[in-house]
């Protein structure tokens, strides 16, 4: 008797699993099954409160941004430019994944459509290396402002700033095309339960009934060669930055010059600590409970979106004060 292909088994978590005698390969199978957060699901409704509150402030706080940025035109220059793209990247970023975990947690709505779920991968994975060559780009403006100035507005024109924003895209999109595609093309077994809350990446790729080694190295060289040069070129860009601020001459000038760059450092530790934790603890985490896998996953994706409009609202004098005034003037 031919020798039944491993398959990914989490039966014991909810009674949608199958039995390993009914276990076939599925080429393309029509739907998953999202879990939620496993161990968990007596909780749900009281995990989504802080979770719909999150969602909820990463989109107030991020269209009020666009809002601003728009309505004033001293702010239409390249910091609050890439600070648009930033907030975009957000909103796409937060509203792949909550709606649908939302719909789990509320109303136990658990399939998904195996093209939505692969849609939804690529979208999260896309635009979450979109953010990065952003701070990176954000990185840069920083260093020509602060290094040099007089040539800032020369070196960082219109159409230089739109060429980076689209090369940033581009590079989203074409890095993350293969987990799409190597995804598509695995055979998966009869078991379609998805334990996570969202089509991340590797969650989908444990259901596949066959060596999925080839996307294990894709997803660490896309993590450490994408992510990682990002990490390196924001490190350099800041301690060229830091050289600069220290050799001012007072301390004042020092204080205020780095204040500049305060919200865009608050920022990038938000960002890659909590993408960086999520991935290498769902590789090599194996020791780690799942549901705290999962609630990693969620955090990453909802904590950086809410807090970076708060960092930058707060800490970007030029936001603050027109965000005042915008209601003190609805307030008269």
């Amino acid at each position: 008797m031919q020798e039944k292909p491993f398959c990914f088994s989490i039966g014991h978590l909810l009674p949608y699993s199958m039995s390993d005698s009914n276990t076939t390969d599925i080429t393309n199978p029509s739907t998953f099954i999202l879990l939620g957060i496993p161990g968990l699901e007596m909780a749900h409704v009281w995990i989504s409160i802080p979770f719909c509150i999150m969602y909820a402030l990463a989109i107030l706080g991020n269209f009020t941004i666009l809002f601003i940025v728009k309505r004033e035109p001293s702010l239409h220059g390249p910091m609050y430019y890439f600070l648009c793209m930033l907030a975009i990247t957000d909103l796409v970023l937060c509203t792949s994944i909550m709606p649908k975990t939302l719909s789990i947690f509320w109303f136990s709505y658990r399939e998904i459509n195996f093209s939505a779920c692969l849609t939804q991968m690529y979208f999260l994975h896309c635009f979450s290396v979109m953010e990065s060559g952003i701070f990176v780009a954000m990185a840069l403006d920083r260093y020509v402002a602060i290094c040099d100035p007089l040539r800032h507005s020369t070196i960082l024109t219109n159409p230089v700033v739109a060429k980076i924003g689209l090369a940033v895209m581009l590079r989203g999109g074409i890095f993350v095309l293969p987990y799409l595609l190597l995804a598509r093309q695995w055979p998966y077994c009869s078991n379609k339960i998805i334990p996570h809350t969202h089509c991340e990446h590797m969650a989908v790729v444990k259901l596949a009934c066959a060596d999925t080694r080839l996307s294990n190295y894709y997803g660490l060289f896309v993590l450490f060669s994408v992510i990682g040069l990002d990490v390196f070129f924001i490190t350099v860009s800041y301690t060229q930055i830091l050289r600069a601020i220290f050799s001012l001459p007072t301390k004042d000038a020092r204080l205020k010059t780095l204040g500049t760059c305060s919200s865009h450092l608050c920022a990038i530790l938000a960002f890659y600590i909590s993408a960086l934790f999520s991935s290498l603890t769902y590789r090599f985490g194996h020791n780690v409970d799942q549901h705290f896998h999962v609630l990693i996953a969620n955090v990453y994706l909802l904590v950086p979106p809410m807090l970076n409009p708060i960092i930058y609202g707060v800490r970007t004098k030029q936001i603050w004060d027109r965000l005042l005034q915008l209601f003190t003037h609805k307030g008269t």
